[in-house]
């Protein structure tokens, strides 16, 4: 499993949105500043966590962004597989479960491979927004 600088940016923007959750709206331009993304990248990331209904967009001259479900309603590996795809590091997990079933020669290798996709979604699938952001530094 590899996640993207794109990722890894949708995860910062949405942890700063948790930040502000849920009394504020925040301009793309002040994540930008905050967590020091480019701007630019960073709209396109907004409107791919917007089209997924993670977050919503306001207009206006207050406008900006914000979640749009609480903070520990929104999980990790939710958004990685939103932005990055698949969490297996071959494939993905159906995928690989067909080949540890149909080959038998190199089960243990696909087994394997299973194996670190489950314990890496176990992980993400449990973590959300709001345990980064509420986590001691």
């Amino acid at each position: 499993m590899r996640i993207s600088q794109r990722g890894l940016y949708a995860l910062q923007a949405l942890t700063a949105l948790a930040r502000q959750h849920p009394s504020g709206v925040t301009r793309i331009r002040d994540i930008a500043a905050e967590e020091r993304l480019p701007e630019k990248f960073l709209e396109n990331i907004l409107l791919d966590l917007k089209r997924a209904r993670i977050v919503v967009s306001v207009r206006g001259a207050h406008g900006g962004y914000q979640l749009n479900r609480a903070p520990a309603e929104i999980f990790l590996g939710d958004v990685i597989r939103r932005i990055d795809g698949p969490l297996a590091p071959f494939e993905d997990a159906e995928s690989l479960r067909r080949r540890v079933q149909q080959d038998p020669k190199h089960r243990p290798l696909f087994q394997v491979l299973l194996d670190v996709r489950n314990a890496a979604a176990g992980i993400l699938d449990h973590t959300s927004i709001a345990d980064l952001c509420c986590s001691p530094n």
